[in-house]
């Protein structure tokens, strides 16, 4: 018996059931057969306005012209989509369009991307309409570094509005006026680059006829002559799916891929604009070897023997122990597991970690002890199942923009948001509940949420009872942060910590989401650890629009730490302690596994072990402007016998190597990447890498077989698969799966589809386990010689040390130097004006740079970036560490500012 959802009809003569609602324009999708349309926005709710989707539709003895994009489909229908009459009205309806539109693209003119043209060329209109222009011509737009706006394009199909608005959540474009006046603005009718556009480009890839269009050549060349190629954003860690567009072997233009479901074509400035650096003129094409005071070119062959001469000495003087392996969060899964394979199979030590060290190795050692794993929970898609959000130092709108869109829709539905974070981030401004802290204070804050929680009865005493442990211990702790108490700590209203505590509690599922506000403190693991008491005491986990999210901040920081790049893990988060897993891994790869924990990063460049690493391999990561006191940074990077340094670029860092190995950027090599819903998907080769590039996974090959233990493979497929042997996490994927789908770890065997929630039936340890945390203030505090806290974080247009976002112009056009944000009460008290250059100073240096002064900084807080060589965050940074995570306090460190003449 048919499901009496089903709703059954026919399409052109071809029968077909679908679910109740659906529309005629999906039903016939689902049968292959193109319905035109100009308006209809695949990812939104249908609005229909151009008409050219009209089909004739025949029910119970009546035959009428319908929108198939807003006609739902009802029982018996009969449909015919190329019925004279649909096809004589859409005809009449695209010439009235073309009146309106330029004929420099017309089918026969140059045959581009308009849809309309492309419509026009379907329904024979060689020639442009029969119908006189109705609209006077609109200047060119041209105010905008990446977007031009040329109105004389538009249709009025209102696609970049709704995109702007309810995809982004900006609502920048608007349409004003009315009737044949109509016309599309931004914000109150300023230039586009002038209004508060934050150049996503999102307005770019739903538009149909170039009226809005990025900068350059390749809007409107022929539809054949680029090649699309599907792979990963490079840069944070939502995991983007994109095309590169590829003509003559250059990367011309980045587009939206609708099926990315990580972001359902979204992407923010960076991912489509971000891209000018993979043809950068500043790439390394040669080996580099140090001679005298500079570099010359060196052949492979000569580099790579002296690479392996080198760490064969270090080896045989000091021990294995003296080597140290950086391995990179920018390099794909296969690189990354070939590294820590080089390390441990190849020299011998454990000595091998990644810049997940610098922002979420908090995530990694907190989310482990309380559940049995150390990644995020849950999906960027369950988020929209949520009826509470927390989010906690999370500037999310300017590190992970596409993570923050559901966010703002959730916002947009009536869902409350409690935002606990020191500046008044775009977030905040949104919020129902913002905690204001002082920075360091998170933890406190955590706590007294955790007071409120216990002491009004709002824990779910189930769960609680059924699946975890250590409650007694943590409630005994939690009882000492009263609102008043924590609220003290923190400077904030402790009615507001109430009500926080409360919105969080009771509106289930409520989601948590996190970034580097939270890990980079001393107390990072133990904050980490607040939160999943906090998730754990509601039950707010192995469900749908609940959990605990670390937002990663690199593209695959969180495939570097699954492939076991750490210094006290195997891939997989397996235990080196466990001799049976030493075992099995000792029986693949033939070789013996080092059984003592290695160094972490922040040890190996530390000052306080100086001279027990000898020699490092760098791979990937710009250390001397990525880690905490630069000027310790660099002296013991200067201190080594050799350095090898393996990038895109001569970085800061580069300079100081003995050699540099010039590696191919993620648009000139196959593998994959994981993203921090623990999505494992494929980038895929677009272009060929510059010179005598290669991709780290080649290069480290190439050494091995010098330092006498050859790994030999074909292809990164071949790698994944000596993994999926190996890991048990990721037994289940391979090429063949990855080529039509993406899978989410846990996926122990090829006919598991992936989990997309964890722990819905159980913890991995068993029981989920609460730790008693108490707050200890930051290792630094203001006083009167440093009366400041410094903080920092990432800008919107600019990524990590700016390595690639730099050399991509666009991106440098619309963020192309530092500030120092400040609040307008001590920027008066000061007599820093806005714009005018000011130094901040701590115990460890002192940069310079311009004065941004913003209300949505606290008054005593100073903050900046860390993106500009010019003016390096990090020679003010503390190098102190939290005691578990060792992960440095970037997020606090006591400063003065002093303005400067001129």
């Amino acid at each position: 018996m048919r499901d009496a959802s089903t709703i059954s009809l026919t399409i052109d003569s071809r029968p077909t059931m679908v679910p109740q609602g659906t529309t005629l324009l999906d039903a016939a999708r689902s049968l292959r057969i193109a319905i035109p349309t100009l308006c209809q926005v695949p990812s939104l709710p249908a609005q229909p306005g151009c008409r050219v989707c009209l089909v004739q539709v025949a029910q119970d003895g009546a035959v009428h012209l319908r929108t198939a994009c807003s006609t739902p489909v009802t029982e018996g229908m009969e449909v015919l989509t190329e019925a004279e009459e649909a096809v004589n009205a859409r005809t009449f309806v695209l010439e009235m369009l073309l009146a309106d539109h330029p004929v420099d693209c017309l089918p026969e003119e140059r045959g581009g991307r308009c849809e309309l043209h492309a419509l026009a060329k379907r329904h024979h209109l060689f020639s442009g309409s029969r119908f006189a222009r109705q609209r006077a011509p609109f200047p060119i737009d041209d105010s905008h570094p990446l977007i031009r706006m040329d109105l004389n394009r538009c249709i009025l199909c209102r696609r970049c509005v709704r995109a702007c608005g309810e995809i982004q959540g900006h609502h920048v474009l608007g349409i004003a006026e009315r009737g044949d006046r109509s016309v599309v603005i931004a914000d109150d009718g300023k230039p586009l680059g002038e209004s508060t556009c934050v150049s996503c480009g999102e307005c770019v890839a739903y538009c149909p006829t170039g009226a809005l269009a990025e900068k350059g050549p390749a809007w409107n060349e022929e539809v054949g002559a680029h090649q699309a190629i599907t792979t990963i954003c490079p840069y944070c860690g939502c995991g983007c799916q994109l095309d590169l567009h590829v003509k003559d072997g250059q990367v011309v233009t980045v587009g939206s891929n609708f099926d990315g479901p990580a972001n359902r074509g979204s992407l923010c400035a960076k991912g489509r604009f971000g891209f000018q650096f993979i043809h950068s003129p500043d790439r390394l094409t040669m080996p580099l070897i140090l001679e005298g005071s500079g570099f010359r070119e060196a052949t492979w062959e000569e580099a790579l023997d002296l690479v392996a001469a080198g760490l064969r000495e270090i080896a045989a003087r000091h021990g294995a122990d003296a080597i140290g392996v950086a391995a990179s969060a920018k390099a794909t899964n296969e690189e990354n597991y070939l590294l820590q394979k080089l390390a441990r199979a190849v020299l011998g030590t454990n000595n091998v970690d990644h810049c997940a060290r610098l922002c979420h190795a908090p995530t990694g050692t907190a989310l482990l002890s309380a559940f049995g794993s150390p990644a995020g929970t849950n999906s960027f898609a369950d988020l929209e199942e949520a009826e509470a959000l927390l989010v906690v130092g999370s500037n999310t709108t300017e590190q992970h923009p596409i993570a923050a869109l559901p966010m703002k829709r959730l916002v947009a539905r009536g869902v409350p948001l409690i935002v606990i974070d020191p500046r008044r981030i775009e977030l905040a401004r949104l919020a129902t509940v913002h905690l204001a802290i002082r920075p360091g204070t998170d933890l406190a804050v955590l706590n007294g949420m955790a007071h409120v929680i216990l002491e009004e009865g709002l824990w779910d005493r189930t769960f609680v009872q059924d699946r975890t442990e250590g409650f007694e211990a943590m409630q005994e702790t939690a009882r000492r942060y009263p609102p008043e108490v924590a609220a003290s700590i923190a400077g904030i209203d402790p009615e507001l910590l109430r009500r926080a505590a409360r919105l969080y509690a009771t509106r289930r599922p409520a989601s948590i989401y996190y970034t580097m506000g939270v890990t980079q403190h001393t107390s990072g693991h133990q904050t980490v650890l607040a939160l999943a008491n906090l998730a754990l005491l509601t039950g707010n986990l192995g469900k749908p629009g609940a959990g605990i999210n670390p937002l990663r901040g690199q593209n695959n920081v969180q495939g570097a730490c699954d492939m076991g790049a750490l210094p006290d893990a195997l891939p997989g988060y397996q235990s080196l302690d466990d001799p049976n897993v030493r075992e099995r891994f000792e029986s693949v790869w033939g070789r013996p596994v080092p059984k003592r924990p290695g160094l972490a990063l922040t040890q190996i460049l530390g000052r306080e072990r100086q001279g027990a690493i000898r020699g490092l391999y760098l791979v990937g990561e710009n250390a001397l402007l990525a880690e905490p006191d630069m000027t310790e940074t660099e002296a013991v990077l200067r201190s080594l016998d050799l350095l090898v340094v393996q990038d895109l670029f001569l970085t800061e860092t580069a300079r100081l190597a003995h050699v540099v190995l010039p590696a191919a950027s993620f648009a000139e090599k196959d593998g994959t990447f994981t993203n921090t819903e623990r999505r494992v998907q494929r980038i895929r080769k677009a272009v060929e890498p510059p010179g005598q590039a290669m991709a780290d996974w080649q290069i480290v090959c190439a050494l091995s077989r010098r330092l006498g233990t050859p790994m030999m493979y074909g292809h990164p497929g071949e790698i994944m698969a000596e993994i999926a042997r190996l890991v048990p996490i990721y037994g289940g994927i391979s090429y063949d799966r990855l080529e039509s789908v993406s899978l989410q770890w846990p996926c122990p065997h090829r006919d598991h589809p992936g989990t997309p929630v964890l722990y819905a039936n159980r913890f991995p340890r068993g029981r989920g386990r609460f730790h008693p945390v108490e707050w200890l203030p930051p290792d630094e505090v203001p006083d009167s010689d440093f009366p400041f806290v410094l903080t920092t974080g990432r800008t919107l247009f600019q990524y990590h040390t700016g390595t690639m976002s730099r050399r991509s112009d666009g991106l440098h056009l619309l963020e192309p130097e530092p500030y120092i944000e400040v609040n307008p009460i001590d920027a008066d008290r000061l007599g820093a004006r806005e714009g005018q250059k000011v130094a901040v100073v701590t115990r460890r240096g002192q940069i310079v740079a311009k004065t941004r002064v913003e209300a949505g900084t606290p008054p005593g807080v100073i903050f900046t970036t860390f993106h500009f060589s010019e003016a390096p965050a990090n020679r003010l940074t503390n190098p102190a560490l939290d005691p578990v995570a060792l992960i440095p306090e970037f997020k606090v460190c006591a400063a003065r500012l002093e303005p400067l003449n001129g």
